[in-house]
């Protein structure tokens, strides 16, 4: 556990509280914390964590932008379901990039765990698009990230960051409610 995992992990909590609130002010701490982690898993030799960082950062600014222009006057976004026929869609895109990019990390690096590290990579750029485009299903997709990279994390010496992904594992469940809450108030109105 270093100073700059004890920041990121902070900075984590806070981004994904306020992705609940569906607060516009979790972009900029989004792209403080994915800043830190690609410094993290580049020591960590989780390449294809370190790797997706930086789409991350492409993803926040994205967000940011189309969050903005979708404001409420609750100062929320609307959200939405993506729909059985589209899931199924990006989940097959999920594993076959999964595969794709496990395998070139198995044979081109020294990476850690390159099919688990590939999993927790593609799901969560899965993940990130849908919760850029305030897609109710992105925290399906981050409950099932968080359940692959707990124990990842744990295994390659990165307790707090284990951790927080628990803690990010019960915040997307309630993410996930509150969000459903929110279409359906919505849907009323």
């Amino acid at each position: 556990m270093s100073n700059l995992e004890i920041i990121a992990v902070i900075l984590g909590l806070a981004n994904i509280l306020l992705i609940v609130r569906r607060s516009l002010w979790n972009y900029p701490l989004g792209i403080a914390m994915v800043s830190l982690y690609f410094l993290i898993f580049l020591e960590a030799k989780l390449y294809s964590d370190m790797l997706l960082q930086l789409f991350f950062l492409a993803l926040n600014v994205y967000g940011w932008l189309n969050w903005n222009n979708a404001r409420t006057q609750d100062a929320g976004v609307p959200v939405r379901w993506l729909g059985r026929r589209g899931f199924l869609i990006w989940a097959s895109g999920a594993i076959a990039a999964s595969l794709g990019w496990g395998l070139l990390m198995h044979k081109q690096t020294d990476a850690a765990f390159p099919y688990w590290d590939a999993s927790v990579a593609m799901c969560s750029v899965l993940a990130q698009l849908l919760l850029a485009r305030r897609y109710i299903d992105n925290w399906i997709w981050w409950i099932i990230v968080d359940a692959l990279a707990i124990p990842l994390y744990w295994q390659k010496g990165l307790q707090l960051t284990s951790g927080l992904y628990g803690v990010f594992l019960l915040i997307s469940v309630a993410g996930l409610i509150e969000w459903i809450r929110t279409r359906r108030r919505i849907a009323a109105a």
